[in-house]
Formats: C-alpha cells, structure tokens, sequence
C-alpha cells in the first residue's frame, strides 16, 4: 500500500532513519560511482552530446539539500539539474548562454510533471555577469543550498558560437579565469555550510593528458571553500564511444595512453576559513 502523505512529501534524509532512505534512493556513500547507463526516463529520454547525467544532481540534491531549498545551476545546458529539482521538490534556477540548448531545457521541464509544485527557472545569461541576488530575491529567495556546476571540458566540445561560452575560450588560461569569475558571481548566493558540487573531466591535446579536473579544483580552492570529497564517476554508457569500443582501444594502444571513462565529481563546502595554502 502506498503511503499518500509520504507520497506528497518530497523525499529527505533523516540520520534516524538513514538506511531505508539510501536504499530507495540508491545513495552512493562511497567515492567510486559506477553508473551503468544514463537515466533516460520521462523528458530525459531525448540524449544530446555531452549533457550532464541525471544521477549526479540526483545524489548531490538527495545528500545536500532539504524539501523546499533552492539549488542554483549556472551551466545549466539541457536542463538536467532542473528536471531533478523538480522531480524531487526542490526550487531550481538555471542560467544557459546558449538560446538553443535553453530551449530544449524549457520544454523538457514543460513534459516533466510537477509533484512538489516548486518553482524551477531557466534564465538565458552569462553566469560570470548574471545578477544572482537580484534573480533570487525577486523568486522570494535569499540564499541557495547548493549550487551544481557542470561547465564544459574547455574545448571538448564546442556547444555554441558565443564568445563568452567557456568551450570557446582560446587557451586553457582563459578558460580558467572565465570558470573562476562565474565561480565568484555565484557563491555570493551560496548559503553559509552549502555545498558547490564540481563535475568536471580531463582532455587529450596534441598527444599529452591535460588534468582540467585538477586545475579547476586548484582554482575553486582559491575561494572561500572546503574540499569534501573527490569522488570518481564512470558511466559505462557513452554516446561518443558506444559502438566503437574496438576502435577506441586501438587508437590508445597506438598513441600509449588510456581513454576517458571517468570524470572527477568534487564536493566542497562553503565555510569562512579553511586550512588550504
């Protein structure tokens, strides 16, 4: 028999009750994430090349956040942190550059029922100058509880012509400064002891590994944060290598290195001093 008024009530941990909670919500308490395949139920089902993977805001808003919070997601892309705020009840707004990829995040969050009725937002903008306080206190918000930051893997892939979109930045230097400003806009809204979640993979340029991860982990260490944890996610299912695994093991063989299955997923808490150099 289902349990009506748990059914309306969006799901939150309870340290009393901790263990039913991770078993029906497949809490991942442990650094390695082995994800089989990308969630693509309800208005997920349509898969663009490199979107986020509904799991990782899924863990982060089920550990990190109350019925009710907001999440702020200033790479929003196709909307994936958003559809999960509001399918777990949580507030949600989203800032996109990119008009296209924007559009797809509207209508996906248009298919996706409602249950909570939470407000959940997308916002076309640049992130490094979007007004985040004046956005949150016309919603009736003053702080966020998390904020879910997902930008792109330098050039990677190039998801738009717009200057300003990260993936276009002309050297690694630049990406890395245009990252930590959005960084700075956005922490002014992160509450005090919230939680920045960091998903971010390395590349390979010119035959050598570049560790993107690690540097953008360098420079959010420089802000006003703790890190948590850095946890591991392989998904297994990926669009660019699915079919071709031969041929992908063929071309590190021949250029002596390994292909990407992992990213890095890197947790850090906002707190007024930390211990870093």
């Amino acid at each position: 028999m289902i349990d009506k008024k748990k059914q309306h009530h969006p799901p939150t941990l309870d340290l009393k009750n901790w263990l039913p909670y991770i078993r029906e919500h497949n809490i991942i308490t442990d650094s390695l994430w082995l994800i089989p395949k990308r969630d693509g139920s309800g208005s997920m089902k349509e898969l663009h090349h490199g979107e986020f993977i509904p799991q990782i805001p899924r863990q982060a808003i089920l550990r990190f956040t109350e019925p009710y919070d907001l999440v702020v997601d200033p790479f929003m892309g196709y909307g994936t942190t958003l559809v999960e705020c509001q399918r777990l009840g949580r507030n949600g707004v989203g800032v996109e550059l990119e008009c296209k990829i924007l559009e797809v995040a509207k209508r996906r969050l248009q298919e996706e029922p409602n249950p909570y009725n939470v407000k959940v937002e997308v916002i076309e903008g640049d992130s490094a100058a979007t007004d985040f306080q004046k956005i949150l206190s016309k919603r009736g918000f003053t702080e966020a509880a998390l904020v879910i930051s997902h930008p792109p893997y330098h050039d990677v892939i190039k998801y738009g012509s717009n200057p300003k979109n990260l993936s276009n930045a002309p050297t690694l230097k630049h990406f890395l400064q245009s990252y930590g400003k959005t960084l700075d806009n956005v922490l002014k809204v992160l509450s005090k002891k919230g939680y920045y979640i960091l998903v971010i993979g390395d590349k390979y340029t010119k035959g050598e590994w570049v560790p993107l991860g690690f540097y953008t982990m360098k420079e959010t260490l420089k802000r006003n944060l703790k890190l948590k944890a850095i946890c591991v996610k392989n998904l297994e299912e990926t669009m660019a290598k699915r079919k071709q695994i031969n041929l992908w093991r063929y071309r590190v063989l021949k250029s002596g290195t390994y292909f990407f299955k992992h990213e890095y997923i890197m947790l850090f808490q906002k707190a007024r001093h930390t211990s870093n150099p």
